[in-house]
Order: structure tokens, then sequence, then C-alpha cells
């Protein structure tokens, strides 16, 4: 298989045919479906705001959910596809990336071009159709991830983790406004939270591939600073967000009693990491645990929300 430099602008020919599934990689599913996750958790949490039974309620705005759902999916993808056009010349550099179809030349800069702004064109109109508020939000999710942390701070700045959150932390915010334009406070408090939850989970993943970030040339934490300062900034950032995750007090004690523990259990997994003799195996407890948080959080979110 031939690799290609896409920062020379050359197209390689591609033996093989493409298939769907080179269309899917693109697309980087694993975003997709925990974006879409928080799409929903924000679209049901709004439901339990609208009607006393929210679960029956669902059944009455099946078509605005349909839409949102869609319309965010698309939007996403798109903004994947977008970014790994932006990439090309620096994802055959590091081990994870190097056999997307973007790098080996299967399909070509100029189609993932096009079918990134289709998608996110047609994905901003199926919002459109919801609420102009929640297709503003997708806009400004597609916006930080491709321009401001893709195309810019990604290769020039350690605070490219923390910018680019802002975009992983807009998927409640479409959800909600896709049923209540008005944004009550907890959308924006899901928003903070999602926000906060991001930089530990990207610094322990960036932990995990430091030297591959530093074969490409990108300034992620780690490669510029080192594991030191970078386990102290996921120890603050996690300190900041469970007294975050605590304002949601009005959804009960069962909430509280979760959510402190899912953040008081990844606090403690954190300050074992200054003691930990293989530092990149604590990062992949880091990381994975991260993403227990996020599902365990939004699932008590949710059903808490309904009592």
């Amino acid at each position: 298989m031939t690799k290609v430099n896409p920062g020379m602008m050359v197209d390689v020919e591609y033996t093989e045919s493409t298939s769907f599934r080179d269309y899917v990689a693109l697309a980087k599913m694993g975003i997709v479906r925990a974006n879409l996750l928080l799409v929903f958790a924000g679209f049901f949490v709004a439901a339990t705001y609208q009607s006393d039974t929210p679960v029956l309620y669902l059944f009455e705005v099946w078509p605005q959910l349909l839409l949102t759902m869609l319309g965010s999916a698309l939007v996403i993808s798109g903004s994947c596809y977008l970014n790994n056009f932006v990439d090309r010349d620096i994802d055959y550099l590091m081990d994870r990336t190097d056999n997307r179809p973007s790098v080996t030349g299967k399909i070509s800069g100029e189609k993932i071009l096009l079918l990134g702004l289709t998608q996110l064109a047609i994905g901003t109109l199926l919002l459109l159709l919801v609420s102009y508020v929640a297709a503003v939000f997708g806009l400004i999710g597609a916006f930080f991830y491709v321009v401001i942390y893709t195309m810019w701070l990604k290769r020039t700045s350690t605070l490219n983790t923390v910018v680019g959150s802002i975009s992983g932390a807009v998927p409640p915010l479409i959800g909600w406004a896709a049923l209540d334009p008005t944004l009550h406070i907890d959308a924006w408090l899901m928003f903070l939270v999602m926000f906060l939850w991001q930089p530990p989970h990207f610094l322990a993943l960036a932990m995990r591939r430091t030297e591959e970030y530093r074969a490409a040339g990108i300034p992620m934490l780690p490669v510029v600073n080192g594991f030191a300062i970078t386990k102290r900034q996921i120890i603050w950032w996690i300190a900041t967000l469970i007294p975050a995750s605590l304002l949601f007090m009005h959804y009960g004690l069962v909430y509280l009693t979760v959510a402190a523990g899912l953040g008081g259990y990844w606090l403690y997994l954190g300050l074992k990491g200054f003691n930990a003799e293989d530092e990149i195996k604590w990062a992949n407890k880091m990381f994975f645990y991260s993403l227990i948080y996020l599902v365990v959080w939004i699932i008590a979110l949710i059903l808490t929300a309904l009592w």
C-alpha cells in the first residue's frame, strides 16, 4: 500500500476499490456516536421541562427528535470529514491515523472536502427545520472543531485541547435548543460539565500518544511540557469538574451521590498518577475511566431528571 504526503498535494492511484467502510472511517463514528448521545441527553432533559410524562412526550415530538439526531449526525460527520481533509499533511506521520483513506489515497482530498461540506450543509438545513438556534449551535461546534482547533490551535498551541473542548460541549445545547430555543440554565450546566470533562479525557489520550504527536509536530501539552505538568493539569480539570457536576443538586440525592462518586473516583485515580511507575498504563486507565464517567453521568442525569 502506497502512502502519500498530502502536503505535497499529490493524489496516489489506489489499486483497491473504495468501500463504504472507507467513507464511514472518515466520519469517525466513535466521535459521532458520543456526540449524538449528548444531543439526545439535551433533548430528553429538555423534554422533562415540557411535560410531566417526558417519555410519552417524546412520541409526540418524534419528528423533531429524528430531524435533530439526523441533522446533528451530518454536521458532526461533515466536520470530521473536513478535519481529515485538513490533517492529511500530518496524519501520515502517526500510527493511529496513517491508514485513513485520506492518507492512503483511497479517497481523494477533493472528494473528502466536497462530501464534508455537503454533509455539513444538509445537516444544518435539517436542524433549521427544527430550530434556528439548534442550527446556529451546530455551526458554532463545527467552526470551533474545523477552523479554531484543526486549522489553527492544534498546530500552534497547547491550548488546543482546552479551546477545542467548546465544540465537544455544544451537542447538549443543540439537543435542548431543538425543543426549547430559550435554553434553560440546565442546558448551560450540561455544556459546562462537558467542557470541563474533555481536557482530562484528551490529555490522557495525548499522554498515550505522545511520541506520535511529537513525530507529527503537534504541540500537545505532554509533548511541550512533559508528563508531570500534564498530570497536574488533569488533576486541576477533574477537581473543577466535580463541583460543576454537583450544580445539578436540584436533581436529587441519587444524582448527587452518583456524580460525587464518579468525580471522586476519577480524582483518586488521577492523584495515583503522581506515584505511577508506568505513566502510560496510568494514562490508559484515566482515558478509559473518562469514557465510563461520560456514559454513567449521562444515564444518571437522564434518569434523575425523570423524577
